[in-house]
């Protein structure tokens, strides 16, 4: 068994502007650097023994500040990235609309299954090699759903719809188990 906690990267400048970064970096924003130092405090008690996170700049560095002053290696991976929302990569959020792209891919980016078979891989990759292990995951709101549909039995419309991130639910962490 795996025991994953789930966090989100901190606020960026593009989410402050509406706007869907995609595969690009992205900065934090001041509110986003304070969401992650807020997030140190309220998980210094837990123990991971890795934190893995994707390799586009905003995680990582929310990673750095969750993470800051503990002993625990950051490791980055391309497979938990955001959604590739391909010619919307930075463009207004509102024209990214997931419940469009489950099958489809966005215009020169991937479709959510194209996320969801990535996580697959990375779910594999740590059963193989993280086994009895609690990880710590900071990345982003395509690999969480991919994760509610591949460890929680949802649908990729239930999981669109019941999202957090909908209904301003914010907490600090989700836990999943690989068995």
């Amino acid at each position: 068994m795996i025991e994953i906690k789930y966090f989100v990267h901190g606020t960026t400048t593009d989410n402050s502007s509406k706007l869907a970064t995609g595969w690009l970096d992205g900065e934090l924003s001041e509110k986003g650097i304070m969401q992650s130092i807020e997030l140190a405090q309220n998980i210094k008690s837990q123990e991971f023994d890795f934190v893995f996170c994707s390799d586009l700049k905003r995680a990582l560095e929310s990673a750095k500040l969750n993470f800051y002053n503990r002993d625990i290696e950051i490791i980055r991976d391309v497979r938990i990235r955001e959604c590739n929302y391909g010619l919307l990569n930075g463009k207004e959020s509102s024209l990214v609309d997931y419940s469009k792209h489950i099958d489809e891919k966005f215009p020169k980016g991937e479709s959510l299954k194209d996320v969801e078979k990535r996580i697959r891989e990375f779910i594999e990759f740590l059963k193989e090699n993280f086994d009895e292990k609690r990880i710590a995951i900071v990345a982003h709101r395509a690999p969480q759903l991919a994760l509610e549909v591949i460890l929680n039995g949802k649908t990729w419309e239930d999981a669109i719809e019941e999202d957090w991130r909908k209904i301003k639910a914010w907490k600090p962490g989700w836990t999943y188990i690989i068995k």
